[in-house]
């Protein structure tokens, strides 16, 4: 049996080793190369449609806010004139009629948001405290109390409207038919009542979000605190107070935040219940909705911009102080 000898003469002349057909290796992609490239890789696809979904129409607006663009220059709004800073003065001119009703839908929304918030806070926390312990059927109850949480948005603001209808709404046939606490069927779409609406629907799709979150922070609080409580003597508002709300500090913080955010931004609730009438009720004028109104009602697209870049400075303020006050409150308790 001979042995093939390849030269490096016969190498270096041919580029290539005999009996490889011509095939030439591809270079390989250095490994620490390939690790430091393959997360941005895959983050590609996920940046793009931030910047489709978001940032760009975020921007657009911001330069909408600059122009006066009416139903005009609605084919052409590259075309509408330049207006600089008249649509954001009109906006917070407090003493016309656009910066009153403005002000106004701010201050509803503030007192909708603290309320709705504060509830949903209150209602999750209590749910998941009551199923932290083992009992036959806590899994069927955390599953009902999810539902809400579960389902569409529209599917259930709807399903509420009709609930609120005057006529043959279930809410007034229970409340005037049925156990006869109101003189005559209420308007609860219509008037000062549909703030309380509002605040009803905003609470039972709200609270299982803070369900979820409060319960899974329970998972991490050792029951060997609980026990050790319980052996000297502390009852059950004892343990609430000492280890389970000081336990749920950072989770409560993020949820918080977050609740906030949505419900203050939230806009599907008053257009599905009262879009339907053209304009929300004064008591239930939340800004995100007002800002819809003014700018698809009036066709005047830079006025809305500017309130919606407001909006954003706001959010973007109070979101700022929230994480630098709860940061240094954080760092104090741990020192």
């Amino acid at each position: 049996m001979t042995a093939t000898v390849t030269s490096p003469s016969a190498r270096d002349a041919g580029g290539e080793e005999p009996g490889t057909g011509g095939a030439r290796k591809r270079p390989r992609i250095p490994g620490r190369l390939r690790r430091i490239g393959l997360p941005y890789l895959l983050l590609l696809p996920a940046i793009l449609f931030e910047l489709l979904v978001h940032v760009i129409p975020m921007v657009v607006g911001v330069v909408i806010s600059f122009r006066q663009l009416t139903l005009f220059f609605i084919h052409n709004w590259g075309a509408a004139p330049w207006s600089g800073l008249s649509n954001y003065k009109v906006a917070v001119d407090f003493d016309s009629a656009v910066g009153k009703a403005l002000l106004h839908s701010f201050f509803i929304t503030v007192l909708f948001t603290v309320l709705s918030v504060g509830l949903c806070w209150l209602f999750g926390t209590t749910a998941a405290v009551m199923l932290q312990d083992k009992f036959r059927g806590r899994g069927t109850l955390r599953t009902i109390f999810l539902i809400p949480y579960a389902l569409p948005v529209y599917a259930a603001v709807i399903t509420w409207a009709f609930m609120f209808q005057h006529d043959n709404g279930m809410v007034n046939h229970l409340l005037h038919d049925q156990l006869h606490l109101t003189d005559q069927p209420s308007f609860w779409l219509i008037g000062n009542n549909s703030f309380y609406t509002l605040l009803v629907v905003s609470l039972w799709k709200g609270w299982p979000f803070a369900f979820l979150i409060v319960m899974a922070g329970l998972q991490n609080i050792p029951s060997e605190l609980y026990e050790a409580a319980s052996i000297d003597g502390a009852g059950i508002w004892q343990q609430i107070r000492k280890i389970t709300l000081p336990s749920l500090r950072s989770v409560n913080q993020v949820l918080v935040l977050v609740l906030f955010l949505w419900t203050f931004n939230d806009f599907n609730t008053p257009f599905v219940l009262f879009g339907k009438n053209g304009n929300a009720p004064g008591s239930a004028d939340l800004i995100s909705f007002h800002i819809y109104q003014s700018s698809f009602s009036s066709w005047n697209f830079g006025s809305g911009s500017a309130m919606s870049v407001l909006l954003l400075l706001f959010l973007l303020v109070v979101t700022g102080v929230y994480l630098a006050v709860t940061s240094r409150g954080r760092k104090a308790s741990d020192v």
